[in-house]
C-alpha cells in the first residue's frame, strides 16, 4: 500500500493561491468592464425637439426643447430666466424651487414638458414690477441672506410656507393635525427644511418669514 499523497508533486503557497484567484476574478470582470466602457463612450441620441408653451410669471414662453429637458434647464437655458439656481441638481438643496399652481416644487426634478398649461412663478415674477413683494422686503430688512445664491429658492419656498401657515395646513411638527398650527419657529423651520443655506442665514430667514406670516392679508 503506497503512502504517497495525491497532492505529491504539487506545491501550493498562499501567495500563489491569491495571485491565481485575483487573475481569475480579473478575467471574469473584463467583459463587464468592456460593456461599461462601451456604454460610457456611446453617445445617447437626442430626442426630437418638441414645441412646449410654458406659462411663466403670467406670460407664455414658446420653447422648442427635447422632451427630457428639466423645468429648471428650460427656464434658465431656453426661457432666459436665470433667477432659479442650479445647486445640487438632484432635489436636495432647494436652490431651484419655483411655484407651480401655487405649490413649490424642485424644478430640477421635473420635466418641462409635464408643466404645459400650468401657472409657473419664478423669482422674477414675485415682485410687482419695481415694487418688491413683502417677503422680499422682509428678507432685506432682516438680513436673511449672505451670498444670495440660495435666496431665489428660499423666497419662493417662503411664499408657499406662509400660504400653508395661513391656510392652517399641518406639518410634520404640528402637535395636532386637526387644529390650525400655531405660528412658531419650529413650524417655519420644518416647512423650510428643504432649502439649504451654505452661509447659515437660517435664524434671520426664520425671522423674516415669521414677520410676514404674522401680518394679516
Amino acid at each position: 500500500m503506497s503512502n504517497d499523497s495525491p497532492h505529491d508533486g504539487l506545491h501550493f503557497s498562499r501567495r500563489g493561491f491569491l495571485q491565481s484567484a485575483a487573475a481569475a476574478a480579473a478575467v471574469t470582470h473584463l467583459p463587464a468592464m468592456a460593456a461599461e466602457e462601451k456604454m460610457a463612450t456611446t453617445p445617447i441620441p437626442a430626442a426630437p425637439a418638441q414645441r412646449v408653451v410654458l406659462q411663466v410669471n403670467g406670460k407664455p414662453h414658446t420653447l422648442s426643447i427635447e422632451p427630457r429637458v428639466t423645468l429648471l434647464d428650460a427656464l434658465r437655458e431656453y426661457a432666459g430666466l436665470s433667477g432659479s439656481k442650479k445647486g445640487c441638481d438632484r432635489g436636495q438643496c432647494g436652490a431651484c424651487t419655483v411655484l407651480v399652481n401655487g405649490r413649490r416644487i424642485n424644478s430640477c426634478l421635473t420635466l418641462a414638458i409635464a408643466h404645459e398649461g400650468d401657472s409657473i412663478t419664478t423669482i422674477e415674477g414675485v415682485a410687482n414690477g419695481s415694487e418688491l413683494a413683502p417677503i422680499q422686503a422682509a428678507f432685506i430688512e432682516h438680513d436673511a441672506f449672505q451670498c444670495g445664491y440660495c435666496t431665489p429658492g428660499q423666497i419662493c419656498s417662503a411664499i408657499a410656507c406662509v400660504d400653508e401657515l395661513r391656510a392652517g395646513t399641518a406639518s410634520a411638527v404640528s402637535p395636532d393635525v386637526r387644529v390650525k398650527p400655531a405660528l412658531s419657529d419650529d413650524e417655519i423651520r420644518e416647512r423650510m427644511s428643504g432649502n439649504l443655506c451654505r452661509c447659515g442665514a437660517y435664524p434671520n430667514i426664520v425671522i423674516a418669514i415669521r414677520s410676514i406670516a404674522a401680518t394679516p392679508g
